[in-house]
Parts: C-alpha cells; structure tokens; sequence
C-alpha cells in the first residue's frame, strides 16, 4: 500500500516567509517492524525557497522535507518512529539527514553526508536518524527550523566568482527532555550546484526565504500487504496491522500548531548579537512575529493496495472515507475521527491504538471503477491463507555506520579532542562518538570556510552555547497534548572544560560486538 493522506489547511501571508514550526503525533504505525521494504512518514511538510524574483523555466527542487518516519535505508529500525532533517540540494543531487548521514554510503561521494553541522553540546545525533523514546504513543514531537546568522554571506563559492548566502537553517526541538537547536543545514550544501551552473546563483535556499504556505502530508511508499484471488475471480487483501494514536474519545490528534514566521522573530536580535556585540538574546522566538495556520478540517487519501509490478493505472484507491472522517479538533488541531465499526481501538504495552481493518475486498464502485473495501475476517475465504500470513521482519543485521578512518581525513585532522565514548540506545545500537571544537567538525571543514570564517563562528557558537540552554523554550509551547521524549540515551554533558564551543560528533553506529 502506498500513496498520501493529505491536509486541507487554511493559507497565512507570504510575509511569514521566515521558517516554521509544528508539532506532529509520534507513534508505532505498523504492529511489527516489517523489514527494510517498509517505507512512510508519519505527517510532516515540505520547505520549499520562496521567489519574488524572476527564476528560470526548468526544475529547481531543493527544499526541507524531513520528518518521523521508517526509510528503506533505515538500519536499526523499531515500531517506534526516528526523526531525520532531510534536506534536498537541486534535484536530489545531494540530500543532507542529520550530522555525518546523507545520499549513499561512499564517503568518496559524500552527497550531503557533510551537509549538517551539529549545534548543540547535548545532544547526539546517529547516523540512522535522531531516536525517539522507545514506546512514544501519540505524544506530540515539536520541531521547526528558522535561519540563524551563523555563517556570513560569501561573494566566493569554492574560489569562483559566485555567492552564497547566509541562511542557516536550523532545526529546533521542543521534547519532554530536549528544547532548542540542534544541527543546521551549511549555505555551502544548498550553494554548491551554482559550481557547475552558474546561472542558478541565489535561487536556493541558501539564499532565499521560505515559502510560507506548505503541503501537509502523511507520504507512504510501503506498506506490506498480500493478496487471493479465488476461483471466481474475486479478489481479498490482507494489510499489515495499521494504527493511529488514540485520543481520549477515540478521535487521532495528529498534527497541532502548524506556525509560520517572519524572519524577524528570531534572526534580527540574534545577528545584532553575534555580529555586533548587541545584547543577549535568550532564543525564544518572538510570538509577534508568527502566525498560526488554521486547518479546514478536511483532508483526502490515495492509499492505494496493489500488487508488485501493476501498472498505475491498475491500483486500486482504499475506501478510506468509510474509516476516516477528516476533522479540525479545534482550529489549530487536525485529526480523524474514526468509523469504530470497521476501526477498533487496540490496548497495546505503550497506549491506546486506533486499528484498521487487515482485511479487504475488490469491489467496483457506481462509478463502474474497483475500490478495496474493508470486510470482517469471516468474510475471506478459509483456504486463502491470509491469515496465516506473518509481516514481521525476516531480514538480516545490517552493516554498521563507520565514518572514515584514515589518518589523513577531516576526521582526523585536526580531529577530534576527547573520546571515543559508547552508548547503546534504544533501538539496540550501539554509537561510538567523540568531542570535537565545533568548527573541527568534518560537516565544517567541508563547507567552504577560510581559517578565518571558521573562527569568526566558533566565536558565535560559543556565545549560543553560553546563553542557550537545553531547559528554557524557544518554540511557542503546544496548546494541547503530551510532549514525546527523544531517547535519552542520546542527551549528554558535555567533558569538564567542554561545555563550550564543543560538540559531540558519532563516528560509528552498529551492533554491539
């Protein structure tokens, strides 16, 4: 199964052009982990760069559009989601995951793996994406990114003639035990594709503000299912147990406080700061400067079940509307309230679920087109089997995560300062990870900075790392729910003496020997 469930949501001006903010439900979406083929977020957003000026007639994709999810590449997967930064340089050219992950496995053809830096002192960040507590049920997971003034605007870009701009798009966190920035996104990773076409200069996200009016989407690529087909033809289904997070009367809060900002709300105090010995700024986003978008409380699906090798145009929609019913829980909120004939409330070890139907029938629909719609399980034949049917994960370990470990490579020169440290984290790994100066990180010996621009930053690093703390609020708090926790195994205290202007880079990730 695959396709979208899509958001109906109201439209706020293009001024609020300076980043967002939301906060989505994290939860166990399939019963089991069924292997590597398995492939969907949960609801996010896409950040695409905003033009006002002219562009040329030809495709410039380059956009954010991470978020909580299960990707094929996922190597130490659970039921419980991970959360990876998924920035997009021109036309998926390079993506950029997090700190050290990003397009492919070769570090000969980094493609994005240098495309993050790390920010924050406390937090780690595996290479197979930022771990949630094991067990999150439906508790909201906050997070946003907005351009800090880190890195100057460079009339150069790799010794030619050509600029780069001075978006720093950061990603903030507001968790149950973790509040404020943690990575960013180096101008460099989004500039870098001017190098072989000049022409396309200031029209990234480097440089451009954001669109303020985004898709809402839940994208599935894989879910498992099997089909029968019996001796007159018809056809029954079986899907994966499938459930969403249940609310209080059964309802599915699923995304809450989608805000979009202006560029003020944060980057003008912050660069008066940093620049120009201005006063402190504590980091809380100006609530001023943001507005909130309201939902319309409807929505859509193209849940499609299909079997491998059909063409498009033989996959059949699911009958999601006989389940579903799209509602605006308040103006800020959206969820589905749910058919509970055909959707069943599931007690499960972490919380409460709500369960669609595993089984399905080919039905044509007045239209004279076919449907899968939702049947008892009674009502598949006996001899078809489907019910013997296990989803669960058959696959073998994967390989670990080693970063490179020659001796002439950024990570080891200048390299790093204190470690190596272990921890084992939720999902069963193990990560392996040193302290480095923050602008020793190899993710900045790869951004195209002088000796000079590294120094300037680590300067304004260290004044971040003095003020902003991991305890005070920085996005506008949630209006309603519980605040999920990423793993905890992943929050550390910096080494005495390294509190500031360091940060904690994970060189390995694999299972424990």
């Amino acid at each position: 199964m695959n396709g979208y469930l899509m958001v109906g949501i109201n439209k706020v001006p293009e001024s609020y052009n300076g980043g967002f903010s939301t906060y989505v439900a994290a939860w166990p979406l399939l019963k089991e982990y069924p292997g590597n083929s398995f492939q969907t977020g949960l609801f996010g957003t896409w950040m695409h760069p905003s033009f006002d000026i002219p562009k040329p007639d030809r495709k410039l994709y380059n956009d954010i559009e991470g978020g909580l999810g299960w990707w094929r590449d996922t190597r130490f997967a659970t039921e419980t989601p991970k959360f990876i930064m998924g920035g997009v340089a021109l036309n998926f050219s390079a993506w950029a995951n997090g700190p050290g992950a990003g397009k492919g496995r070769d570090w000969d053809k980094p493609k994005g793996k240098y495309g993050v830096a790390q920010l924050s002192p406390w937090v780690l960040w595996p290479p197979d994406g930022l771990n949630l507590e094991q067990g999150t049920c439906g508790e909201l997971f906050g997070y946003g990114y907005l351009p800090l003034p880190l890195i100057k605007a460079k009339t150069t870009t790799a010794g030619k003639n050509l600029p780069t701009g001075d978006n720093s798009w950061t990603l903030f966190l507001n968790t149950g035990n973790f509040k404020g920035p943690v990575a960013f996104f180096t101008p460099y990773f989004f500039s870098k594709p001017i190098l072989e076409e000049p022409e396309l200069a200031g029209m990234f996200l480097d440089t451009r503000p954001a669109k303020p009016n985004k898709p809402v989407q839940m994208e599935t690529q894989h879910i498992p299912s099997v089909q029968y087909t019996d001796s007159n033809g018809e056809v029954y289904a079986r899907l994966a147990p499938t459930s969403f997070p249940a609310g209080p009367k059964g309802e599915s809060v699923l995304i809450h406080q989608m805000t979009a900002y202006k560029k003020s709300a944060l980057w003008d105090g912050v660069k008066q700061w940093l620049e120009n010995n201005g006063p402190a700024v504590s980091g809380a986003i100006d609530p001023k400067q943001a507005v909130v978008h309201t939902f319309k409380g409807k929505a859509g699906s193209s849940w499609k079940l299909y079997s491998k090798g059909v063409p498009k145009d033989q996959r059949w929609p699911i009958d999601w509307n006989s389940m579903a019913t799209p509602v605006a829980l308040d103006s800020t909120t959206f969820g589905y309230k749910w058919n509970k004939q055909l959707v069943t409330k599931t007690n499960t070890k972490d919380g409460q679920l709500m369960t669609l139907p595993e089984y399905y029938h080919l039905e044509k629909r007045k239209d004279g087109k076919p449907h899968w719609v939702a049947i008892q399980p009674e009502e598949v034949p006996a001899q078809s089997g489907l019910d013997k049917v296990s989803f669960a994960s058959t696959d073998k370990p994967l390989k670990p995560y080693i970063t490179p470990e020659g001796e002439e490579s950024n990570w080891k020169k200048p390299g790093p300062v204190a470690g190596p440290f272990n921890t084992k984290i939720g999902d069963g790994s193990t990560v392996t990870y040193y302290w480095y100066r923050f602008v020793d990180q190899p993710a900045l010996l790869n951004a195209d900075l002088s000796d000079a621009e590294r120094e300037e930053l680590q300067k304004r690093v260290e004044k971040l790392h003095r003020k902003w703390t991991k305890e005070q609020e920085y996005l506008p708090p949630p209006r309603t729910g519980e605040l999920a926790n990423i793993d905890g195994a992943l929050i550390v205290t910096p080494p005495a003496g390294m509190e500031v202007g360091y940060v904690p880079i994970v060189t390995k990730q694999g299972w424990e020997e």
